[in-house]
């Protein structure tokens, strides 16, 4: 029998440290060890109490939490899920927690949830058995994006779009991808699980960090080359249809295996709108969403790619997918985005 995760709950509230504490505790798998109201006690509880997880608020007095994050994964790297306000200050503080190595967010609760703090408990049974990755540095990242921005006549994109499905661990995997693309990239897009509000702050964090256009995806907008649009997180599902053109349909439907927007819900789309002239993309993630899409692309000619276990923070996603025969080419993440430029550049149209 596998031991409880042992969480240290870290937050300046005791009433948010008691609800917390609540919703934790009530899942035999996940057992509340200690709390903290800020980041010296947090320091001294981590030393005390060796826990695997640690929940840590964005905003403390003395140290905020991105401060005592980035102390934490440089001088004793473990998995920290960060609990935010879902406003788009929240959401630009947890987006650059994410980049620094905290493995996940959860929005700290509104009037009326039926489900306060949503699946934290599967993210910090999940969090205790990950490992953390190392992310390329912004200006790096921005390097990177210059050159490819200045690579663009290298690469002519040909009919094809790219769909790319992502969870926890998709804030710096999508990065590491999307940095390899061009101005001139193939039309993408991408559903990742995230709170609301915060695609927006995603979408312009990657418009910065990455050559081609970055935007959140809105109905009707056109499918061009050189754009890549972001399902806005938690309300409606993203499709792709054709009216007139290609373009992107939101949806107002029920959760999809659990999640608004769902994976399996673009992938579909895909694989009904573009069929061979599609390449479909699975990473890092809890869960399958995603899996049965991608398996139904696959079979209607798209050419698929999962990554590998090694290098994601949860294999989930891509593990289910690989396991249905949904993936075609199972690639570390350093190597997806070339592979997709390779596949959907012009010279390789009626090649395959």
């Amino acid at each position: 029998m596998t031991a409880p995760a042992r969480v240290l709950v870290v937050d300046d509230s005791p009433t948010m440290r008691g609800l917390i504490t609540a919703v934790l505790n009530a899942d035999p798998d996940v057992d509340v060890i200690g709390q903290a109201g800020d980041a010296m006690e947090a320091r001294n509880a981590i030393k005390q109490l060796n826990p695997d997880v640690v929940t840590l608020d964005i905003e403390m007095p003395n140290m905020n939490g991105l401060e005592f994050l980035d102390k934490i994964m440089r001088l004793r790297p473990m998995p920290v899920i960060m609990v935010s306000s879902l406003t788009h200050r929240g959401a630009d503080a947890t987006l650059a927690a994410l980049e620094i190595g905290a493995f996940d967010c959860v929005g700290k609760p509104q009037p009326g949830d039926a489900r306060p703090f949503g699946d934290l408990a599967e993210k910090v049974k999940a969090a205790a058995r990950s490992q953390r990755r190392s992310v390329p540095s912004e200006p790096a990242a921005a390097s990177q994006a210059a050159a490819n921005g200045n690579a663009a006549s290298a690469y002519r994109s040909g009919r094809k779009i790219v769909a790319i499905g992502a969870s926890t661990g998709g804030v710096e995997a999508l990065i590491a991808v999307l940095q390899k693309f061009p101005v001139n990239c193939p039309p993408t897009v991408i559903t990742q699980h995230m709170p609301p509000s915060f695609t927006r702050s995603f979408a312009e964090r990657l418009n910065r960090l990455c050559a081609p256009r970055v935007e959140e995806a809105t109905d009707g907008a056109r499918l061009e080359i050189g754009k890549i649009y972001l399902a806005p997180g938690g309300e409606r599902h993203l499709q792709v249809a054709n009216v007139a053109a290609p373009c992107c349909r939101l949806l107002d439907r029920d959760p999809v295996n659990g999640h608004r927007p769902s994976v399996d819900v673009l992938f579909d789309s895909v694989a009904e709108l573009a069929g061979r002239n599609a390449v479909g993309v699975i990473l890092t993630g809890m869960g399958r969403d995603g899996a049965a899409g991608l398996l139904k692309m696959r079979h209607a000619g798209a050419r698929t790619i999962g990554q590998n276990e090694k290098t994601c923070v949860v294999y989930g996603m891509p593990r289910v997918a690989h396991e249905l025969g949904a993936v075609e080419h199972q690639l570390p993440l350093s190597s997806i985005g070339e592979e997709i430029l390779k596949l959907t550049a012009a010279r390789r149209e009626g090649s395959e």
